[in-house]
């Protein structure tokens, strides 16, 4: 296997797409793989820092994974439109589980996010800032 340049590095595209059918909205959504960038900022939205504390703040994080991925079908990859905004984020929580729980697993599949990613970012947090807990609260 040849060693790749920075331009075929920088040039691939590599930002998956997948189509959901969700029959309980009615219709279909697209959920845009997250680059690195977005990624990280997922991951420190799950992590809240009080003090030399870090708790893990589960509360609606389906439908923060959602909302941070259904996008725009029609957008380009490089600059999608995401549907939802931040403030969005309790409403969307406010839907049906099961078809949260549909878009979510794709979500995972995409940008390769376990179950145990949560728990890996609440124990590298216990290593960096001392005490970790669980949060259901916002």
């Amino acid at each position: 296997m040849a060693y790749l340049t920075r331009e075929q590095i920088l040039g691939a595209d590599d930002i998956a797409r997948e189509d959901v059918p969700v029959p309980e909205w009615g219709g279909v959504v697209c959920v845009q793989a997250w680059d690195a960038e977005r990624r990280d900022r997922f991951e420190a939205s799950v992590v809240e820092l009080q003090g030399r504390r870090a708790s893990v703040n589960t509360r609606n994080v389906r439908a923060r994974a959602a909302a941070w991925s259904i996008v725009d079908p029609e957008s380009p990859k490089e600059k999608p439109r995401f549907l939802f905004s931040p403030q969005d984020v309790d409403a969307l929580g406010e839907k049906s589980a099961k078809a949260l729980d549909r878009v979510f697993g794709v979500v995972q599949a995409l940008n390769g996010l376990a179950d145990e990613d949560v728990e890996a970012l609440a124990k590298n947090s216990s290593s960096a800032q001392g005490d970790v807990s669980r949060s259901d609260s916002a």
